[in-house]
C-alpha cells in the first residue's frame, strides 16, 4: 500500500493468509481466527524520546513478525486485501524465513 506511511513509532502490516484446519477442513472466514503472523509493508520514522531525539525503529520493511492478537487498527483496500497499522510496542517478536 504505497500511499499510507504510518507516523511515529507505527507500522503497517499485511495480514498472513489465513490457514486450512489440521484436519483438512476448510473454514468459512467468519468462523476462522485471525493470524497473529504478517509482513511489514512500511513503518514510520520512530517515537521522540524526553529529549526530543528520534528513537529508531527495530522493525524494517519485508520484516516477518508476529503480534498480540487485538491490537492495531484494521483497514481495508477493495483491491489490496487487509491491512493492520500497529504500534512497534505491540509486536511480540520478529519471525526469521528460513
Amino acid at each position: 500500500m504505497k500511499y499510507i506511511k504510518p507516523l511515529g513509532n507505527r507500522v503497517l502490516i499485511k495480514r498472513a493468509a489465513a490457514c486450512v484446519s489440521k484436519g483438512g477442513i476448510l473454514l468459512p472466514e467468519t468462523a476462522q481466527e485471525k493470524p497473529q503472523l504478517g509482513e511489514v509493508v512500511a513503518v514510520g520514522e520512530g517515537r521522540r524520546n524526553e529529549k526530543g531525539k528520534i528513537e529508531p525503529m527495530l522493525l524494517k520493511k519485508g520484516d516477518c513478525i508476529l503480534f498480540s492478537s487485538f491490537s492495531g487498527n484494521q483497514i481495508e483496500h477493495p483491491a489490496e486485501g487487509e491491512y493492520l497499522i500497529l504500534s512497534q510496542d505491540d509486536v511480540l517478536a520478529i519471525v526469521e524465513r528460513r
